[in-house]
């Protein structure tokens, strides 16, 4: 299956600030595309080749950064009254990737695997944690093609 553009979906290259003692890397300012707030920052890791997901948020956008590792995204439009609905959307990030900040809108399913022995994803949402405020479904739910 290619990927295909969904509707609000957004990738933003960010920056890499290089320095002899450590790098910075950049994530989420205030004025980025995508920003709609903040109530919570998480960190999850992804063991290799685990797949996460199908999960979709009811009311917020996720802005997610992979500082460590390397992360396949797939994202997956449903809505119904999307005109990118059905479509597909399969980006690899990372610093050896691609460094870049992926946005998920409201109503659309993400699930995402890890590629290298380490992989951290940070995710910056706008408010805080509740647990009725998303869905999960198994990942046979949707059909994709991982390989």
């Amino acid at each position: 299956m290619g990927s295909k553009l969904i509707q609000g979906v957004q990738v933003a290259p960010l920056s890499i600030v290089h320095h002899p003692q450590g790098n910075i890397m950049h994530a989420l300012k205030s004025s980025s595309p995508g920003f709609c707030g903040f109530g919570e920052a998480y960190f999850s890791f992804v063991h290799k080749d685990e797949i996460k997901g199908w999960k979709k948020h009811k009311r917020f956008a996720l802005n997610i950064v992979v500082p460590v590792g390397g992360i396949r995204f797939v994202a997956h439009d449903d809505r119904h009254n999307s005109c990118t609905k059905g479509n597909f959307f399969d980006v690899i990030l990372g610093v050896g990737f691609q460094y870049s900040r992926l946005t998920i809108p409201p109503g659309v399913w993400v699930s995402f695997r890890g590629i290298e022995d380490l992989n951290l994803l940070m995710n910056i949402i706008p408010e805080e944690h509740d647990p009725t405020e998303s869905e999960n479904i198994t990942l046979n739910s949707i059909s994709y093609a991982w390989v």
